[in-house]
């Protein structure tokens, strides 16, 4: 499976790890993912959720039911 956000969209990314004399190498920025299961009281069932740190304080701020109806508007999770 990918490693991305099912709320936030958030996934890996690339960059370059930089030494002292400015050498250059690739290297990936990884997503703190977790897989978590959510109570969803509207569907009276739980959901698991690969989702990151950013995500579940999004989740905790506006609720289960309103943060998954923003990222399916935003195609991040399957309605």
């Amino acid at each position: 499976m990918s490693k991305v956000c099912e709320i936030t969209g958030k996934k890996v990314i690339t960059g370059n790890y930089v030494s002292h004399s400015h050498h250059k190498t690739k290297r990936k920025f990884q997503v703190n993912l977790h897989t978590k299961k959510f109570y969803v009281p509207e569907e009276d069932k739980f959901i698991t959720l690969k989702v990151s740190a950013k995500g579940m304080r999004i989740i905790d701020k506006k609720g289960i039911t309103n943060a998954l109806r923003e990222a399916s508007a935003k195609g991040f999770y399957p309605a």
